[in-house]
């Protein structure tokens, strides 16, 4: 018995005729034919009553159909397990994040993923929340990292909250500390200082500007329009101070003034995201995987 001539019986079963069997597993019907005498040569039985325009199972057919289809169902489940694990071998994983969180909590986690599977490509686009939804609307990012609440609804994605994390307002050592030199500092605080800010559509920069709102005043830009590394770059130069995620100005190293807010200061929360309606390929649920138990 041979899994091909399973398949082509599965079809005449369905269609109950023989040329649109043949349409469906894409062979000619005379071949199909054949295959299907020599299966029931094979088995002692005929599998079909022929009559002309009316295709029906003989008892010995109809005993066989959930056995083929058990057998054909278990054939593209071994298929597919074979494949997932093929593709933790080689393949790609398509992730968009955040630039902050490329700079600050990528590097470990993309380190110990491409260790543990080097023939995996990661490929990783950073953009702002906003741009990462409609790339994985569309279909070209497999997970994103966002910042919740996402922008605009997506009820076609699904979300893990991944971390809460404190932001830090950063300055240069060598220019003066922010709020005359207190330990800790308010909101309000940053209404006598100039501020790096990022530019439009990043999720930092409507945070701040919205918390500096909420206490009564409009931030005072010294430079806006810049990505995390050009930011941290400005500040560092002098050109005033920037409120950035912990992460980011701890692993900003020397150079930089950090200092917390004070309580209930200002946070936000990452998330994992990927489509509902389509399973993330293997390589990417084990990089999700790892993110998680990061």
């Amino acid at each position: 018995m041979q899994f091909q001539q399973l398949q082509y019986f599965v079809a005449v079963a369905e269609t109950r005729h023989f040329t649109r069997a043949a349409e469906r597993v894409h062979v000619a019907q005379p071949s199909l034919s054949q295959q299907i005498r020599a299966l029931e040569r094979e088995l002692g039985a005929d599998l079909f009553l022929r009559a002309r325009g009316n295709i029906t199972l003989t008892d010995a057919g109809e005993a066989l159909l959930p056995l083929a289809r058990r057998i054909l169902a278990d054939a593209d489940t071994a298929r597919h397990e074979v494949q997932e694990l093929v593709q933790l071998r080689r393949g790609r994983v398509r992730l968009g994040a955040t630039p902050s969180l490329c700079t600050g909590l990528l590097p470990d986690v993309l380190r110990a993923f491409h260790d543990r599977y080097p023939g995996i490509r990661l490929l990783i686009e950073e953009g702002g929340s906003h741009d990462l939804v409609r790339e994985l609307a569309r279909g070209a990012l497999d997970l994103a990292l966002v910042v919740l609440p996402l922008p605009t609804p997506a009820p076609a994605l699904t979300t893990v909250e991944l971390l809460r994390e404190d932001l830090v307002v950063v300055s240069s050592p060598e220019a003066p500390a922010p709020g005359r030199g207190r330990r800790v500092i308010h909101i309000a605080d940053l209404a006598g200082e100039r501020l790096v800010m990022f530019r439009h559509g990043y999720d930092l920069r409507e945070l701040t500007v919205a918390a500096c709102r909420a206490e009564g005043f409009e931030p005072d830009f010294a430079v806006e329009g810049g990505e995390m590394d050009a930011v941290l770059g400005f500040v560092r130069a002098g050109l005033g101070v920037a409120v950035v995620p912990r992460m980011v100005a701890t692993r900003a190293g020397r150079g930089m003034r950090v200092t917390p807010l004070a309580r209930p200061g200002l946070h936000r929360t990452i998330a994992l995201a990927h489509r509902s309606d389509v399973a993330p390929p293997r390589a990417a649920r084990e990089l999700q995987r790892m993110l998680l138990e990061r």
